[in-house]
């Protein structure tokens, strides 16, 4: 398992790929305030919001474009 993270310098990160044994989770860390908003997420996760796509799902790539060019433009998670 390996999780890669995108951000942006002074900005935060805003994106991350993890990946498990059977999928990918694909996190938007300010992902509520995406149109539309990503499906995943629980009250814990706050603003977070993701999408779990494995290999035999139909993969809508031009949503998740629309979603990553969104979150490059928000302010992003710093720890």
């Amino acid at each position: 398992m390996g999780l890669t993270l995108y951000g942006i310098e002074g900005q935060g990160w805003f994106l991350s790929f993890h990946d498990f044994t059977h999928y990918v989770k694909v996190t938007f860390y300010n992902g509520a305030a995406l149109r539309p908003i990503p499906p995943g997420g629980t009250p814990k996760s706050k603003e977070a919001r993701w999408v779990d796509v494995r290999v035999e799902d139909e993969l809508d790539d031009g949503q998740l474009a629309k979603w990553v060019k969104q979150a490059a433009k928000l302010p992003g998670w710093t720890p």
